[in-house]
């Protein structure tokens, strides 16, 4: 069933964004609704309703600080150790649990009849910080269970390694549990909803009943909606070779590991055990023995990326590490050059963190010698560097960089800024490396480049013809759209339009607006703002603009009158649209006029729009159930006349 339940979840969530952010429909709204009304059958009779169900809407939250709390009993630490033989011999002739030793952040649960009411970091093992709201936008949380009594749950909250590549794009963490911990414990709880944080429980703390066995107490975990821990049954026979089997499969496991804990399945027994003053007696952890080789450091490489960070990589005599040879590590950043004193020839000794990552552990002779590029590797424009919160880091000046631009006209030309179907990265490429594309506005000039477009290797006549059309109906866009499209750092889709807004969708005046009025604006902060201030006074900017305002077609227009009909208004769309091209336009206009579009009915919604109001959907049932009002098009279009 909870299988079941996460199937529907992701699927559901596919279909909305597809058909919300891409106007695009990968199922038709019947067979959706029709999996909805089983999501919500599945969830009513399990009682588990995962935080990222399209069922429930989860509210981001902004506080001045985290607050703390204390521990009702201490957290410890676990007593360690790198010998397989030490776990056997710790184990004896009992029966244990060895699972994966998640390296995260420790985060305590604890559900009152059935809902998450708190969550709290381990913090020092005493006092730890409550962090309820972030919690709620773990990916794969469940915010409702079936127990209805209090129930504590521990466990930990970690970033993939797939994820963490992505969001580190500029080297300012040195790996996932620092991202993680970062992201658990930020103050506004949507930078966490980005972070993409799951949590895996490990233990019971409170609640749910007596359980003999720590197995079962992991099943019932299970039971009631949350992922737990790999954990696999040994004893003193194959516990080693149970070892050896998580080894080998740590190569290709996307969640940090910094080893395996083994506990006594017996939990009374365990439990008999007491503690001693720092560790509990019936469990302990096995920490991978990281393989260390002396090597010689022959270069570093500064490797430019689309951002225009300038990233460090270590280039050193090969060595066989955990059975792989390794010739190269990533430094992150100038600041851990600096620290680590790195030079030319120096000794270095290097191992694979967690059996994975290549790092340098220490540099041994500590020349310095080392320093940043002057100039960017790609480009050869001169460089700069950047402190931000302590770290330092370097970054190329040259917004024509090859390495930047590609990525930049990419997002550019993307469905959420100015939407030219049809014009690939690909095809951008060979543009951008044939001279055809040198700024924004040659997008819509290709028509002079007919004779060389249509010789290119994989675009003919017929090519040609469709990328001119998609770029003709592109060229007629909104000060919102084009906002977006110009990539400016912080600045997307959805703060281009609350900017526009604000400016009543005059583009001299959002060009033109100051750091202070920038900050204003309800969602724009300081190094937004700045950023923001900075693009419009960099000439070559302005220059690219300027050339951009002359070939496509600005809707400025902004009715004075409007914006205020639907404020504190909230509605819901349903069902097949007439009046409007898709949802997306319809939720637009709502916004307008100063109401909210949410993708589910709930205690807040004040009108369910849905042209067959005798419909059967679950949205119609919900709304009937809690006394909203369902209207058509035709009545919301006389609401906002």
């Amino acid at each position: 069933m909870i299988k079941r339940i996460e199937e529907l979840v992701k699927k559901l969530n596919e279909a909305s964004k597809e058909y919300y952010q891409f106007d695009r429909e990968i199922m038709s709204n019947r067979e959706y609704d029709e999996l909805y009304d089983e999501l919500v059958a599945l969830e009513k009779k399990s009682g588990i309703v995962m935080a990222s169900s399209p069922t429930v809407k989860v509210g981001y939250e902004v506080v001045s600080s985290l607050p703390k709390e204390r521990h009702p009993s201490p957290m410890l630490s676990l007593d360690k150790t790198k010998s397989k033989e030490d776990l056997k011999d710790w184990l004896g002739d009992k029966e244990g649990l060895l699972s994966w030793k998640l390296d995260g952040l420790t985060v305590v649960l604890t559900y009152e009849e059935g809902r998450l009411a708190k969550a709290v970091t381990r913090g020092d093992g005493t006092t730890g910080e409550v962090i309820t709201p972030n919690a709620r936008t773990f990916e794969n949380i469940p915010v409702e269970i079936p127990e209805k009594g209090t129930v504590t749950v521990r466990g930990e909250a970690v970033i993939g390694y797939s994820d963490f590549e992505i969001i580190n794009e500029k080297g300012e963490y040195k790996n996932p549990r620092n991202l993680c911990s970062g992201s658990v414990r930020q103050l506004n709880s949507e930078i966490t909803a980005g972070r993409h944080v799951k949590f895996y429980a490990f233990a019971l703390a409170a609640g749910g009943g007596e359980f003999r066995l720590r197995s079962r107490q992991l099943k019932w975990l299970e039971e009631q909606g949350f992922q737990v821990v790999e954990s696999i049954p040994v004893t003193r026979k194959n516990i080693v070779e149970t070892v050896d089997m998580f080894g080998d499969k740590i190569e290709s496991f996307d969640i940090p590991s910094d080893g395996l804990v083994l506990i006594y399945d017996d939990i009374e027994y365990g439990r008999s055990l007491g503690m001693t003053a720092k560790f509990p007696r019936d469990a302990i952890a096995f920490k991978w023995a990281d393989e260390i080789k002396e090597t010689v450091l022959r270069d570093v490489l500064w490797n430019a990326s689309r951002t225009g960070l300038i990233n460090p990589i270590a280039l050193f005599d090969p060595v066989e590490l955990e059975g792989t040879t390794v010739s190269r590590a990533s430094v992150h950043n100038l600041s851990i050059v600096e620290e680590l004193e790195l030079g030319i020839g120096d000794r270095i000794r290097v191992y694979k963190a967690n059996m994975i990552i290549p790092q340098i552990e220490k540099n041994l002779t500590k020349s310095g010698t080392c320093t940043a590029p002057g100039e960017c590797p790609v480009c050869g424009v001169k460089t700069e560097i950047r402190d931000e919160n302590g770290v330092r880091t370097v970054f190329c000046t040259n917004m024509k960089c090859p390495a930047k631009r590609i990525e930049a006209f990419a997002h550019f030309v993307s469905r959420d800024a100015l939407n030219v179907e049809g014009l690939s990265k690909a095809t951008l490429e060979k543009f951008i490396d044939e001279g055809i594309i040198r700024d924004f506005a040659d997008i819509f000039t290709l028509e002079k480049k007919k004779d060389r477009i249509i010789r290119m290797e994989g675009l003919g006549e017929k090519s040609f013809i469709n990328l001119l059309e998609a770029a003709d109906k592109a060229a007629k866009t909104t000060p919102a759209r084009l906002l977006n499209a110009l990539g400016i750092p912080g600045i997307g889709a959805a703060n281009s339009k609350v900017i526009a807004k604000a400016c009543r969708n005059s583009w001299e005046k959002i060009q033109n607006l100051t750091e202070g009025e920038l900050t204003e604006i309800d969602g724009v902060g300081s190094v937004m703002a700045e950023d923001f201030a900075d693009y419009f006074r960099n000439d070559k900017n302005k220059e690219a603009v300027s050339a951009l305002l002359e070939v496509i077609e600005l809707d400025e227009s902004f009715d004075e009158g409007t914006g205020k009909k639907l404020e504190g208004k909230t509605f819901v769309i349903t069902g097949s649209l007439e009046h409007f091209e898709n949802r997306s336009a319809l939720k637009n206009r709502i916004e307008q006029e100063g109401g909210k579009a949410a993708g589910s009915v709930s205690s807040k919604t004040d009108y369910l729009i849905n042209n067959d109001s005798k419909s059967s959907s679950s949205k119609n049932k919900k709304a009937a159930e809690l006394g909203v009002p369902v209207i058509t098009e035709e009545e919301f279009l006389e609401m906002i006349k």
